[in-house]
């Protein structure tokens, strides 16, 4: 129990790293939570920094979570006695790539290098869960693209991606007997929700018509728009 607990914190700190925050501050000597939604995340940094950086910040998010299903999670079998399973009728496996990947999670929405102030989880989510089972988020990643190209709200599509993944897994485990663990389709439901209510801010505004669009995916020219920083 004590590796899986050291695992979990090591996952929890990678997944606090703030790429947002600290890409503000490095290249644009600004702190992006004092800009535009106040969010310390992917979407607001495409919205005030471009889409250089939100891409920058999107692929550093997205790979926490996918290095902690995929490397990090290995480190629970090489310390102490490894996992154990908390209910025999889930993969032990399943269940500890999950726990570390919810531990990136929470890690990049309460990151405790930024006073716990962090981005709605998105990005590293999404990563985290291709690195468990590609192809259902990889439809996710499609539904996210569409979304935000055809519509240029980033929050959308990240909230549409959210609610069709569980869905995707439900279609390939029953309707094409795709083995996907039991546990893997609750946990990954259950942060879904967790997504879409971050996202409880956005959706009002996307209701009242005021939430921000990517005006462009023009390159930024270093300084803000002031168009795009009101909230």
């Amino acid at each position: 129990m004590l590796s899986i607990a050291v695992v979990l914190i090591i996952c929890y700190l990678v997944g606090a790293i703030p790429s947002s925050l600290w890409t503000g501050k490095l290249f644009f000597g600004i702190d992006i939570r004092e800009h535009g939604s106040g969010n310390a995340g992917a979407t607001n940094t495409f919205r005030i920094l471009g889409w250089k950086a939100g891409t920058a910040v999107l692929l550093f998010d997205f790979g926490k979570g996918l290095i902690c299903t995929t490397v990090i999670y290995k480190l629970a079998y090489d310390i102490g006695a490894g996992p154990v399973s908390f209910y025999e009728g889930w993969d032990v496996e399943a269940m500890l790539l999950i726990l570390c990947g919810v531990a990136a999670v929470v890690g990049h929405m309460f990151p405790v290098y930024a006073s716990f102030s962090g981005g709605k989880g998105a990005a590293t989510a999404c990563g985290m869960l291709y690195g468990i089972e590609p192809i259902s988020i990889s439809i996710s990643l499609a539904v996210f693209l569409i979304v935000m190209f055809s519509t240029y709200y980033v929050s959308l599509g990240s909230i549409a991606g959210s609610i069709i993944y569980p869905f995707s897994q439900l279609t390939l485990r029953y309707g094409f007997d795709w083995h996907i663990d039991g546990s893997i389709i609750i946990f990954s439901s259950v942060l879904a929700i967790v997504i879409v209510v971050k996202h409880k801010g956005n959706i009002k505004r996307l209701r009242d018509g005021t939430e921000n669009r990517i005006k462009s995916f023009k390159p930024s020219q270093g300084k803000l728009n002031e168009e795009e920083t009101t909230a």
